[in-house]
C-alpha cells in the first residue's frame, strides 16, 4: 500500500488585476486591429496603435501576474516554490519556442504576412497551455478552465482569417478574461 501524506493547501494567487489587464489588452489591442484591418476597415488607425495597445495591456498584465505570484510564493513550502519557479520558466520557454516556430515557418514558406495571424493566435495558444498547466500544478480550477477556453478560442480564430481572427480574440478572448476576473473574486471569497 502507498502511504498518504498531508499536503499544504494550495498557494492562493489573486489574479483579478492581471486578468483584467489581459482582458483589456485583448479588447483594445485585438479590437483595434479588427477595426483597422481587412479589405474595408471600419477605422483608419495608424498601424502601430493596435500593437501598442496590446503591448501595454500585456505588459501590465505580466507585471501584475509576477507580483501576484511573488506574493503567493512568500512562505510557500519548497515543492510549491519549486513549482512556481518552473511555471515561470515555462513562460519563457513557451514564447521562445513560439518565436522560433513562427520565424522559421514564415521564412520557410515565404509568407511574412502569416506572422500577422500566427503571433496573436499562437500567443493565445501558449498562454492557454500555460494556464492549463498552472491550474493543475496550483490546483486552481479557474486557471485550468481559462486555459481551456483560451486554447479553444485561439484554435477557432484561425478559421476566420484576418480581420476575423482579431474579432474572435477581442470578443471571445477578452470575454474569457472578463468572466475569469469575476469568477476569481468569487473563488477567493470562498477560499
Amino acid at each position: 500500500m502507498y502511504a498518504t501524506t498531508l499536503t499544504a493547501p494550495p498557494v492562493q494567487i489573486d489574479s483579478r488585476a492581471a486578468y483584467a489587464a489581459f482582458g483589456l489588452a485583448y479588447v483594445f489591442g485585438h479590437g483595434s486591429a479588427a477595426l483597422s484591418q481587412g479589405a474595408d476597415p471600419l477605422l483608419a488607425l495608424p498601424g502601430w496603435l493596435p500593437i501598442a495597445l496590446l503591448a501595454a495591456g500585456l505588459a501590465a498584465g505580466t507585471i501584475l501576474s509576477v507580483i501576484a505570484a511573488g506574493q503567493a510564493q512568500r512562505g510557500a513550502a519548497k515543492p510549491e516554490a519549486l513549482a512556481g519557479k518552473l511555471l515561470g520558466a515555462a513562460w519563457l520557454t513557451g514564447f521562445t519556442a513560439l518565436f522560433l516556430t513562427i520565424t522559421g515557418l514564415s521564412a520557410a514558406i515565404d509568407h511574412p504576412e502569416l506572422q500577422a495571424m500566427l503571433w496573436p493566435a499562437g500567443s493565445t495558444l501558449v498562454v492557454g497551455l500555460l494556464y492549463l498547466a498552472e491550474g493543475v500544478v496550483r490546483r486552481i480550477a479557474l486557471h485550468y478552465y481559462l486555459g481551456t477556453g483560451l486554447l479553444l478560442i485561439a484554435g477557432a480564430s484561425f478559421l476566420f482569417g484576418t480581420p476575423g481572427l482579431f474579432w474572435v480574440l477581442a470578443v471571445a478572448g477578452g470575454g474569457a478574461y472578463a468572466v475569469a476576473t469575476v469568477l476569481e473574486h468569487r473563488r477567493l471569497a470562498r477560499a
